[in-house]
C-alpha cells in the first residue's frame, strides 16, 4: 500500500516514512520530489533516525491539482503530515523552496512538534526585487522561467539541471549525466500547472516576518556560489532575522549541494541534530 494522506481540500499527498527514532522531516525544492532527499534519507535512517519526506502537492506522486500552489498551502500540507504521523521533537530540513515551506510552517503552525530546523540553499527572506528588497532579482527573471516552462518544460528542466542548479556550467565542471537525468525525471513526474504557479510562490513570498517569529534553533546552510538563490540576498539575511539562527557558509558548492556534496552536508546536519 502506498503511504498517502488526504488533505482537508482533498489533495492526496505521497510520503515516505522509514525507520524509527527521532524524526527528521525533509521538504524538497522546486520542481522535484521526495526522491531528491535519497542521499540524506539513506544516511540518517542508517544512523538510527526516523526519516520522512513527502511529495509537495502537484509534485512527484502527489495529486496534480490545479490550485493551492502557494506557501500557505505548502505549510498546511506539511502540518497535515506531522499531525497524521503524530511527530514530536522533530527536526525539519528544507532545501530551496522547501526551506521556504519549513519557515512558513513554523511561523503559521507553531513549534510544539519541532525541536530544530535547517534550511539549505533556501529562498527566504525574499527572492524578487521590490522597493523594500532592492537587491532582489528582477521579476522579469521569474516571468522568463514561467514562459520557458510553458513553452517546453522538458527542455527547460534539462537546461536547469545541466547548468546552474549543480554548477555544471562552471569552467572545468564535470557533469554527472545520471544526476541531470534524475533531476529531469523528478521534474517531469510533477504537474506543469503546479510548477508554473510554484515559481511565483518561491520568488514572490516574503518570509521576513515568518523568520522573526521562529524561536527554535535554525541552521542556515548556503553556498557563496549558489546560482539559483544568490547567497548575499538569502542565507546571511535569514540568519540575521532568526532569533536563534546559525549561518554555515560554503565555498564553491552549487545550489543542489545536498546531492553533489552529500557527504559534507550530511555530516554538518548530523552534528547540528545531535548538538
Amino acid at each position: 500500500m502506498v503511504p498517502t494522506l488526504t488533505t482537508r481540500d482533498g489533495v492526496e499527498i505521497f510520503y515516505k516514512d522509514w525507520g524509527a527514532g527521532r524524526p527528521l522531516v525533509f521538504s524538497h525544492g522546486w520542481p522535484l520530489s521526495a526522491d531528491d532527499w535519497d542521499a540524506q534519507m539513506m544516511f540518517f535512517v542508517g544512523k538510527g533516525f526516523r526519516v520522512i519526506a513527502h511529495d509537495r502537492r502537484g509534485h512527484g506522486r502527489s495529486t496534480q491539482v490545479a490550485d493551492g500552489h502557494d506557501m500557505d498551502h505548502y505549510a498546511d500540507d506539511l502540518a497535515a503530515i506531522t499531525t497524521h504521523l503524530d511527530l514530536h521533537d522533530a527536526v525539519h530540513v528544507g532545501h530551496s523552496t522547501g526551506g521556504g515551506e519549513v519557515v512558513r510552517y513554523l511561523a503559521r503552525h507553531g513549534e510544539s512538534r519541532v525541536a530544530k530546523a535547517a534550511i539549505i540553499s533556501a529562498v527566504p527572506p525574499l527572492m524578487v526585487k521590490t522597493a523594500a528588497n532592492p537587491r532582489g532579482q528582477p521579476k522579469e527573471t521569474f516571468d522568463r522561467f514561467q514562459a520557458q516552462l510553458a513553452a517546453n518544460r522538458s527542455e527547460f528542466y534539462r537546461a536547469v539541471a545541466a547548468g546552474p542548479f549543480y554548477n555544471y556550467d562552471r569552467p572545468g565542471a564535470r557533469a554527472s549525466e545520471a544526476i541531470i537525468q534524475n533531476w529531469w525525471r523528478q521534474g517531469m513526474m510533477g504537474g506543469a500547472k503546479a510548477h508554473y504557479d510554484g515559481i511565483v510562490a518561491f520568488s514572490q513570498t516574503d518570509f521576513t516576518d515568518d523568520l522573526r517569529k521562529i524561536g527554535v534553533p535554525v541552521l542556515v546552510m548556503h553556498s557563496e556560489d549558489d546560482q539559483i538563490v544568490p547567497y548575499a540576498d538569502a542565507g546571511p539575511l535569514s540568519a540575521e532575522l532568526l532569533k536563534h539562527g546559525t549561518l554555515k557558509t560554503y565555498k564553491g558548492f552549487p545550489h543542489g549541494m545536498p546531492t553533489t556534496q552529500a557527504e559534507v552536508i550530511n555530516a554538518d546536519l548530523l552534528a547540528f541534530v545531535r548538538n
